[in-house]
């Protein structure tokens, strides 16, 4: 009996020290979800790690070797990239839960304002060019190939039988850009037809667009590979989504409501970690070389709307400008938004809970 209990006790003991061999020979990591993967650099290099929205993936691995070999050239060293795409809400509770990105690429202030709360940025990020801005674009609706329900403008999204997609705003930024468009459209039609901004009217026009919402997923990225496998007929997203799947050969159609907001998207030096790491000088000159024309140029390239005033006049004849574009001060800014919109109590939920 005695000889079968430590029998009982060694295999697993065994197994213990088989996986720790393992691990020691071949070399663990732990990466939580959201977390970038490890990356191996020499003596010489450093390493910037950015936690980034999901939507900026593509434009951000076309921007990292670039400014990798500038980095090298000014000073001689190899800089590595650890990378990490969420969606930005996911992001930012990410970043303030401990995931010590130097660099935050996110799809809205109000989410760098939580980093500020966490003391993890500090409150004057926007005493920088463009306000702390790297990219702009507008929301838009997507329609499969030839528009086909002959969606015209979000109106159209209320309609019976229209099946819509944006993501959730909970996680998204892109869904908070989204449903800000919506509700500010509505406000738009009020003062339209009343003269004056009527927000019952807004939440209104909110609840019979949300009606035809076939799926909240949770975040842009997500939503449009919904969309691409075959979800809904119509999609409320950044512009700068649909003309990167155009770019690549997918067939969809554009539409520009009349009334639709204008996307800013910040990029911030996360401080308390940059200092941490010793990546300060780094992780500037990295914001810095996103506002460059190169990398403005590329931030076209996928679809985005330069805040470089040369570069977006060479470009504006690819980026339509509604009649009715208004920005995220038409609604009160971000903390009225939070407030109005996305509080315990705010319209979203109200609109969720069929208030």
């Amino acid at each position: 009996m005695q000889t079968s209990h430590n029998k009982k006790k060694f295999i697993p003991l065994y197994v213990i020290l088989m996986l720790v061999l393992v691990c020691v020979t071949a070399g663990c990591s732990k990466q939580e979800p959201g977390q970038p993967a490890g990356v191996s650099s020499g003596d010489s290099s450093n390493t910037l790690v950015i936690g980034a929205y999901s939507v900026a993936k593509d434009a951000v691995g076309e921007l990292l070797p670039k400014f990798q070999a500038e980095w090298k050239a000014k000073t001689g060293q190899t800089v590595n990239f650890q990378e990490s795409y969420e969606a930005s809400g996911t992001q930012a509770r990410a970043i303030v839960g401990g995931f010590e990105a130097d660099v935050a690429l996110l799809a809205m202030e109000s989410d760098i304002d939580k980093l500020v709360k966490a003391k993890l940025v500090t409150a004057d990020w926007k005493q920088t060019p463009n306000e702390g801005m790297i990219t702009r674009s507008i929301v838009v609706l997507g329609t499969r190939a030839g528009n086909p329900l002959g969606i015209k403008d979000f109106q159209d999204l209320t309609k019976p039988g229209v099946k819509v997609l944006y993501p959730n705003p909970k996680t998204s930024g892109g869904a908070q850009w989204d449903i800000n468009a919506i509700y500010g459209a509505g406000l738009k039609l009020s003062e339209e037809k009343e003269g004056k901004k009527d927000p019952a009217a807004a939440k209104a026009f909110l609840e019979e667009v949300h009606q035809n919402v076939e799926s909240l997923d949770k975040s842009g990225r997500s939503s449009m590979a919904a969309f691409e496998y075959g979800v809904g007929d119509v999609i409320v997203t950044y512009e700068n989504e649909l003309l990167a799947r155009i770019a690549k050969g997918v067939d969809y159609d554009i539409v520009v409501p009349k009334n639709t907001i204008l996307i800013e998207n910040p990029a911030v030096v996360v401080d308390k970690y940059a200092d941490k790491h010793g990546n300060r000088e780094l992780a500037e000159a990295f914001i810095a070389y996103l506002r460059t024309p190169e990398a403005q140029r590329i931030f076209v390239k996928h679809g985005f709307r330069s805040v470089d005033l040369d570069v977006f006049a060479e470009t504006k004849e690819s980026f339509p400008t509604p009649a009715g574009l208004f920005d995220i001060n038409y609604l009160g800014g971000w903390n009225e938004v939070r407030k109005t919109l996305y509080s315990k109590r705010g319209v979203w939920y109200q609109v969720l809970a069929g208030l």
